[in-house]
């Protein structure tokens, strides 16, 4: 599905030299490397702050504990996405709300939201699933009118952009009150273990999730509120800082990728290419198709198998109906579009190195399935 062997290869003298000056300077956490990178990526986003942290898990968590939110508070979220979405909110006593998503850009919307708004709804995370910002105008001006925080998962988007209506154009994760990602390895940006990052534009909410993540303590011994322990090292970081320069590139690569399956497979009757909405551009953290009759699905997925090619299904089951979430209150056909995508969906591989022959080997394989 990614080829990091070769994006490393591609980039080593610049890795080994920025892993190596760490372990010189033997400043394995928060050495300056950290801030460093912080800066250079609050730089690229155009955000005010960026804290870094363990991981995209720990980052939804951190911006969760920042907002005061009592047990028994309500946060809403798709119920087509990972489970670190929902999984944070009822670690930490409150209680995930799943809503349905749009059938085609497969993102969660204001309309939808608006339906599960209570007197107990205090957050809205919306996220950017594939690497499409979902439509976050309208969902900000919801929270505005019901005064509630918005927590954008971002981990999929790093680098993507949404246009307002009045033409200004911002970067996934930047819009909400706190915004999240991930640096998992697989990720657009990411890095060579674990790490994570929350963004704002608020200065008092910067220097609370700093704390929250650093123990509660602004100053060492000295703990203002109950927090964790949650830090990017600095090997970590160092990569970061060095991917960070490419990710431009890399978004462009990804895009390749996709318009080239997207020119092979528009005329595939049976085969939904991704949308692309007119005001969100998409960075493909994952290219992802829907098969019209759902059980082609898994007998794709074989045939590419067959093939040595890899295929992934994100997501195949609905939170509402994981056992971990399982409730009286919702149940199988509660959230058909998401029940449908879960049958439906199939990722191809698509990643910064790939090369023309890989491609049209997919691309063939695929068309044979069909057919065409």
């Amino acid at each position: 599905m990614v080829d990091l062997k070769s994006q490393y290869k591609n980039i080593k003298s610049e890795i080994d030299i920025a892993v190596q000056s760490v372990l010189d300077s033997t400043a394995f956490i928060n050495g300056s490397q950290v801030r460093s990178f912080e800066e250079k990526l609050a730089n690229y986003l155009a955000v005010n702050d960026v804290v870094s942290c363990g991981n995209g898990t720990d980052a939804l968590q951190i911006a969760l504990m920042a907002l005061n939110l009592q047990p028994g508070d309500e946060v809403i979220v798709p119920a087509f996405t990972y489970v670190a979405t929902a999984e944070v909110i009822a670690l930490l006593k409150l209680k995930p709300v799943m809503t349905e998503v749009c059938p085609a850009t497969f993102n969660i919307t204001a309309e939808l939201i608006e339906k599960a708004i209570t007197a107990k709804t205090k957050a809205i995370v919306p996220v950017h699933l594939y690497g499409q910002c979902a439509d976050m105008e309208p969902i900000l001006n919801l929270a505005k009118k019901h005064s509630l925080y918005v927590i954008e998962d971002a981990a999929q988007a790093i680098g993507a952009d949404y246009t307002f209506s009045n033409r200004v154009v911002k970067k996934a994760g930047t819009m909400g009150d706190i915004g999240c990602t991930s640096f998992f390895p697989s990720k657009n940006l990411g890095c060579y273990g674990d790490g994570g990052a929350l963004y704002t534009n608020n200065a008092a909410l910067a220097k609370k999730v700093r704390m929250i993540a650093n123990h509660g303590q602004e100053k060492k011994y000295h703990h203002k509120v109950v927090g964790c322990n949650s830090r990017l090292d600095t090997l970590q970081a160092a990569i970061l800082e060095i991917k960070l320069k490419y990710l431009e590139n890399y978004t462009q690569a990804r895009i390749q990728v996709a318009n080239a399956y997207d020119n092979a497979f528009k005329e595939i009757e049976d085969l939904i290419i991704p949308k692309r909405s007119d005001n969100a551009s998409h960075v493909f953290n994952q290219y992802t198709v829907k098969l019209q009759v759902s059980s082609k699905r898994d007998a794709l997925k074989q045939f590419l198998q067959e093939k040595a090619i890899p295929s992934m299904v994100y997501y195949p089951i609905s939170l509402h109906l994981q056992d971990a979430f399982k409730t009286a209150t919702f149940g199988i056909g509660d959230f058909p579009v998401t029940q449908n995508l879960c049958a439906s969906v199939l990722s191809l591989p698509i990643h910064t190195e790939m090369q023309e022959s890989q491609l049209n080997y997919i691309i063939d394989a695929v068309k044979l399935f069909f057919k065409v």
